[in-house]
């Protein structure tokens, strides 16, 4: 279930700012989580803007420094470091944020796990690799990988990984739930519309200064200068993923960088995937689990659920929509970009 943002197929547009309306939109764009992050508030000054955009940025650091499994002193290194001797205790959002995770893990069957960061990285995706590993290797690589071996224990907090040698990690699912946080901040502080955009997970409240929605244009990764479809957003989110830069080619078949935390295989078939949700943190899981599912399988379960969409690319061009993306206000365009 390895992921990284490695083309944005998501582009959003927001108006200029004019002396039609009190308000203007105004964005800053930083680093943050080791990827690209867009804050686009709505304020009455750039210097208000400023003051806002400080208390989001502040609030996703603190997201970074509670989910991290870089920082050996945080509390998902602990968890890591315990793994297979003792449960430890966390932060009640933490643990929130682990028992979300596992209700996605079952929804999908295991196309999403956190425990993928306990994979031996047998893959690589910048042209060493030239034959297919071992099947012996593959299966050995994903040893460790297995949800239902992270416990929870409500009572106190905390959790235990069963297996000597299991991590966990957020990597496909932190930036989601780190837009969602700094959006809530920026919704608390007053501000009244805006979009964080954490490498492709994004989400918005509210509209423009002129009372428009904001929109967002998906791409073909296959012909990037044409926007073939635009969404209005207002109060919810989009996580686009994609894979058109990382993968490898064995005896003519194209193996994704997205790997399945079931099998230890590379995920096939698809080349982006964009899921529209309540929140960023949901569609941010359901994107990396759609790839790892598959075209059909992965609209099949998007189909089942209530308030949720997918856009999906095939490796052949094909576009695929799920039965609820109208319910997002589809318009369907081409536009050169």
């Amino acid at each position: 279930m390895l992921r990284c943002r490695t083309g944005l197929f998501v582009l959003f547009f927001v108006s200029i700012s004019t002396l039609s309306f009190a308000q203007s939109t105004y964005k800053r764009t930083l680093k943050l989580m080791g990827s690209r992050f867009d804050i686009t508030v709505v304020a009455d000054s750039k210097e208000q803007s400023q003051q806002y955009i400080n208390k989001a940025v502040a609030e996703i650091n603190r997201i970074e420094t509670l989910i991290s499994s870089w920082d050996p002193h945080s509390q998902t290194s602990a968890i890591n470091k315990n793994a297979g001797f003792r449960s430890v205790k966390v932060a009640p959002e933490l643990y929130n944020l682990i028992a979300r995770s596992l209700q996605i893990s079952k929804l999908t069957a295991g196309a999403f796990d956190i425990s993928y960061a306990s994979m031996d990285a047998i893959w690589q995706f910048d042209g060493s690799v030239t034959t297919m590993p071992s099947s012996e290797k593959i299966k050995n690589s994903v040893a460790n990988v297995d949800y239902q071996n992270i416990v929870l224990e409500p009572k106190d907090h905390r959790v235990f990984l069963t297996k000597k040698g299991m991590k966990i990690g957020f990597g496909a699912i932190g930036k989601g739930y780190a837009a969602d946080a700094a959006k809530k901040v920026l919704q608390k502080a007053g501000v009244v519309g805006g979009i964080i955009n954490a490498s492709g997970d994004m989400n918005t409240w509210g509209v423009q200064p002129d009372g428009a929605p904001w929109k967002v244009g998906i791409t073909n990764p296959l012909n990037k200068n044409k926007v073939f479809a635009f969404f209005s957003l207002q109060n919810n989110a989009v996580v686009t993923s994609g894979n058109y830069e990382k993968f490898v080619v064995l005896d003519g078949k194209r193996y994704s960088h997205i790997i399945d935390p079931r099998t230890g295989m590379p995920s096939t078939g698809l080349v982006s995937v964009s899921v529209f949700a309540p929140s960023a943190e949901l569609a941010d899981a359901l994107a990396t689990a759609i790839f790892v599912m598959g075209t059909e399988v992965g609209i099949n379960l998007i189909n089942q659920l209530p308030n949720i969409a997918c856009v999906l690319v095939t490796e052949s061009g094909e576009i695929r929509k799920s039965n609820h993306i109208d319910r997002v206000n589809y318009k369907k365009e081409t536009h050169e970009i």
